[in-house]
């Protein structure tokens, strides 16, 4: 019986796992991965502005 019970839980993880990939890498999801990939250059670098970026002084 436990056998049966964990094949059962191996698949449903498998099942969520490749639903979650689908949905992830869907045609839907395109605009907002777009965005997100775009995220870290948005902001400004930190310390561009420093007078010593060598911090020695």
């Amino acid at each position: 019986m436990l056998a049966i019970i964990n094949g059962v839980m191996t698949a449903l993880a498998m099942a969520t796992f490749i639903g979650i990939c689908w949905w992830a890498f869907s045609r839907g999801r395109r605009q907002a991965n777009e965005e997100a990939a775009l995220l870290p250059f948005a902001l400004p670098d930190e310390g561009c502005n420093d007078k010593n970026p060598g911090g020695s002084e």
